[in-house]
């Protein structure tokens, strides 16, 4: 499980800390796609080939289907962790979700999620209602 909120930085060649807690369970490699919200998900090679299955074996419609797995597996680079715990971000990924040099990594329980720092800012300010909003509607489940 992937928890908390980490603030590395992305350097000159696109590396970037993972964070140090999790050095073990990504040192086999990771995953890197694009996420919701224009950020990058970040996987263990086993919890993107769990995503795949998930996805088989969805009941989405053919052409939804089609359009996601398109752009899941299409946008998606296999990396691994260098000896310093630093992962490379492709080009078209660092992009894709603005990331210049300040970034936030999110735990989020089955991957992480590379932020550009002031979007996440944005993201955390403009769902902060959202998220109390669900937990009194879900009673018992949070809070």
């Amino acid at each position: 499980m992937f928890l908390g909120t980490h603030t590395p930085k992305l350097d000159d060649k696109g590396r970037l800390f993972l964070p140090a807690k999790y050095r073990e369970e990504v040192a086999g490699g990771v995953v890197l796609t694009k996420g919701q919200e224009r950020c990058v998900f970040v996987y263990t090679a086993e919890g993107f080939a769990e995503k795949a299955r998930q996805v088989e074996d969805s009941a989405l419609p053919a052409r939804v289907s089609r359009d996601y797995t398109r752009q899941l597996f299409g946008s998606a680079s296999d990396e691994m962790p260098d000896r310093q715990g630093r992962v490379t971000v492709p080009l078209a990924l660092r992009s894709y979700a603005g990331l210049d040099r300040d970034c936030v990594v999110v735990g989020a329980n089955t991957r992480l999620e590379i932020w550009d720092a002031q979007a996440w800012a944005t993201y955390e300010s403009e769902h902060e209602q959202a998220f109390a909003d669900f937990a009194e509607q879900v009673p018992g489940v949070l809070g």
